[in-house]
């Protein structure tokens, strides 16, 4: 591995990487939103679906996506702008649903085809967090670039990257989800759910009103 990559810019990754992957962003607050319900199958299934996500960015990454950005700035700042849509998409949903009591019961009853359907749901919505993910654009435009030697082989580096993004994301991912898992016990009363989906729904379209202001910004001045 140290031949592949430089040892010294491998560390310093490791430490960016690290602060990345757990601090708050669209993915993280999904796995929160997720793991609310309750499920740990549907939380691993989530992580399953943004990790594949993360997967087609690093293919498209070793295609060239750097030369890509670079000639092609404002179809990426378009991206960032649907981003940020259905970041706050996901917050209107779960903030709506939040303001009638009877939608806040946790779901006691599925039925056997239920949780199945749930499992490919689930997948789906995380890979389209991440693939859509305003930080992942952040990710491979701006932090991922410094760490690359161009005299070193880039398949050997990019899957070196690309396994370690991966493993980090999916233990930070994992324990967000997780961790919400064992708080949906604390939010068996439907009262306390609803507060907790008003006050996440909220996060997540602030979160959306930042990255469009942004996005919306840089179009502007493009």
């Amino acid at each position: 591995m140290l031949q592949a990559v430089d040892p010294s810019k491998y560390s310093a990754f490791l430490v960016a990487m690290f602060f990345m992957a757990i601090s708050p962003g669209p993915a993280n607050l999904f796995f929160i939103r997720t793991g609310l319900g309750g499920r740990a199958s549907r939380v691993f299934a989530g992580v399953v679906g943004t990790n594949l996500a993360t997967f087609v960015w690093f293919v498209a990454s070793a295609l060239g996506l750097q030369v890509l950005m670079s000639a092609f700035p404002l179809a990426f700042r378009i991206i960032a702008i649907l981003g940020g849509a259905y970041v706050g998409w996901l917050g209107f949903k779960t903030f709506r649903s939040a303001l009638s009591l009877a939608n806040e019961g946790l779901n006691e009853t599925l039925t056997e085809a239920a949780p199945a359907k749930g499992l490919w749901v689930t997948l789906r919505e995380g890979f389209m967090v991440q693939m859509l993910n305003p930080k992942v654009l952040l990710f491979f435009s701006a932090v991922l670039p410094p760490f690359i030697d161009i005299n070193r082989p880039m398949p050997a580096q990019a899957a070196i990257f690309a396994a370690t993004t991966i493993g980090m994301d999916v233990m930070s991912m994992s324990a967000y989800g997780l961790l919400a898992v064992r708080l949906s016990r604390m939010l068996r009363e439907p009262r306390n759910k609803q507060r907790f989906d008003l006050g996440a729904g909220a996060i997540l379209m602030l979160i959306a009103c930042v990255i469009l202001w942004h996005g919306v910004v840089e179009l502007t001045h493009a």
